[in-house]
């Protein structure tokens, strides 16, 4: 599903009017019936309950109008509280505010001087707040009598639904500037802005439902806007069904170099997060004198063990039998748990001017590029780097709040300098292309913050790019399926005990979902 700024989503609406002769009015009209369709969800029973309706002056205050009206028709009792005078009102909207009036219903200022009483009053006999005060097209800050109007909803114990976009908050950014109102639900029409799907835009719009308002396909569709929110009908599109004379070397073979004396733990929850993509062989390849360890907990993985420094950590020379390693393979894991040593280093950075196949690069080996990263523009294989913010802000000589403020542009930057696959971590993790095509993944949980989770989620992305999926599609499936395994062990276990290896755990009910 194509992801939208408010620009190209005036651009959609002015050739759906312009071009295909799709009346404005027409499109506000499908937009209120879509949002009373979304009501009825939340309130089986509508004819009972009460809602107010914040009103502004432009187009989203005629789709609330329309709701308005057919709530009322549905036996609703529906306060309409204006932000602006009846004369302010043009086109579409004020038709909508004409209808209103004529059916005979009311209409409260809460722009005059005692406004504010009005709201406080609406409030206290309200099953819903329903806010069309401000449109996508909103920059900056509200104004002073809209602020205490949103502090005043924000306070109250009542239900928010947003039309289009929470008011105050920027669409294409997801920032708000001022006071914004925090919405349970969000229904936002034809696609889904940015703003609404990047952090904090995407808590503050609660649930979002994206409503079809007969907008022309191809508009929709446009290739031409290269951002994505990733979807489940999306992932599900790039899996084929197994063969049934297919056999384990039909699936992959997977070499994972991770681990160091003191994080053994990382490399096996990495070998876990491949065994469970689907892969049909793993080795895991660690300082040798892990890897009677390592190969007691890991059943069905081969492991391989390694030079090592006194340290406990991977040696220069483990470069020649990892290349011999990477012969039979067909994807390097690199990373997790190797430690920053210096000869650690060394060894990573030497390594990757050779490499012949494909690398997802996590952890130290990003660690090892930080204030260096010219190596990685002369390689000639595939490349899928996997940062945290503090990585990434080591890689690009930032720090983590610089890096968590510009997400997608430091992602879409780094992915076409590097001319690799840029998955940046965190909350809608970002996945961005040499080519410019980004993902946003909406599945995830804050209780996934727990050591071993990115280790897991290299392995799966691993596994995937084995298995013959492009960079971008390994990638932006592993996130995917490794957020949407959180998400079913969170629901089982809560987000607070969740563990690296429970999301290991969830990773085959995530494919399920998928498959089904």
């Amino acid at each position: 599903m194509r992801v939208v700024t408010a620009a190209e989503m005036r651009e959609i609406d002015r050739q759906a009017i312009q071009e295909y002769g799709i009346p404005g009015i027409v499109l506000m009209e499908n937009a209120g019936l879509q949002v009373i369709r979304i009501i009825q969800r939340i309130f089986p029973q509508v004819a009972d309950k009460v809602f107010t309706i914040l009103v502004g002056k432009g187009n989203n205050g005629g789709d609330g109008l329309v709701i308005a009206r057919h709530l009322y028709n549905l036996g609703a009792q529906v306060k309409v509280l204006l932000m602006a005078d009846p004369e302010e009102f043009q086109g579409d909207a004020k038709v909508n505010l004409t209808v209103w009036q004529r059916m005979g219903q009311p209409v409260y200022q809460v722009n005059q001087v005692n406004g504010i009483n009005i709201v406080k009053v609406a409030l206290l006999n309200t099953d819903l707040v329903i806010d069309a005060l401000y449109g996508t097209g909103f920059r900056g800050t509200v104004n002073e009598k809209v602020a205490r109007v949103i502090n005043l909803v924000n306070t109250s114990p009542v239900a928010v639904l947003a039309v289009d976009i929470p008011s105050g908050l920027e669409a294409d950014t997801g920032k708000a500037q001022g006071p914004c109102m925090k919405a349970e639900h969000t229904v936002t029409f034809g696609l889904p802005k940015l703003g609404l799907v990047l952090e904090p835009g995407a808590s503050i719009a609660g649930t979002l439902h994206v409503v079809d308002i007969s907008l022309p396909k191809d508009l929709i569709e446009n290739k031409n806007i290269s951002r994505q929110l990733l979807t489940r009908q999306l992932i599900s599109q790039w899996f084929k069904p197994r063969k049934q004379d297919s056999h384990k070397g039909s699936y992959g073979h997977v070499f994972i170099v991770a681990g160091s004396r003191n994080m053994s733990g990382a490399a096996r929850m990495t070998a876990r997060g491949a065994l469970r993509s689907g892969a049909g062989l793993v080795t895991l390849g660690v300082p040798k004198s892990i890897q009677p360890l390592v190969a007691a907990t890991l059943d069905e993985a081969m492991t391989s063990g390694l030079p090592e420094t006194e340290a406990g950590t991977l040696a220069v020379t483990a470069v020649e039998p990892v290349l011999e390693a990477c012969a039979a393979a067909n994807v390097l894991a690199l990373g997790p748990g190797l430690s920053t040593h210096p000869e650690t280093v060394e060894f990573v950075r030497n390594l990757l001017t050779r490499l012949t196949i494909p690398v997802v690069l996590d952890a130290d080996a990003l660690n090892a590029l930080a204030g260096d990263t010219a190596v990685l523009e002369g390689l000639q294989v595939p490349v899928i780097m996997t940062p945290h913010p503090g990585e990434m802000a080591r890689l690009v000589g930032l720090t983590s709040p610089e890096v968590q403020e510009r997400r997608l542009e430091l992602a879409s930057a780094a992915g076409k300098k590097w001319q690799s696959v840029v998955l940046l971590k965190g909350a809608k993790t970002i996945i961005a292309s040499p080519a410019g095509e980004i993902g946003i993944n909406p599945t995830g949980n804050p209780g996934m913050s727990t050591g071993g989770s990115g280790d897991v989620l290299t392995g799966l992305i691993t596994g995937l790019l084995a298995q013959g999926f492009t960079p971008f599609q390994a990638a932006a499936a592993g996130a995917y399926l490794h957020g949407s395994a959180g998400d079913l062990a969170a629901q089982e276990l809560s987000q607070a005990s969740t563990l690296a290896g429970d999301i290991v755990n969830y990773l085959s009910a995530a494919f399920k979902e998928i498959e089904s």
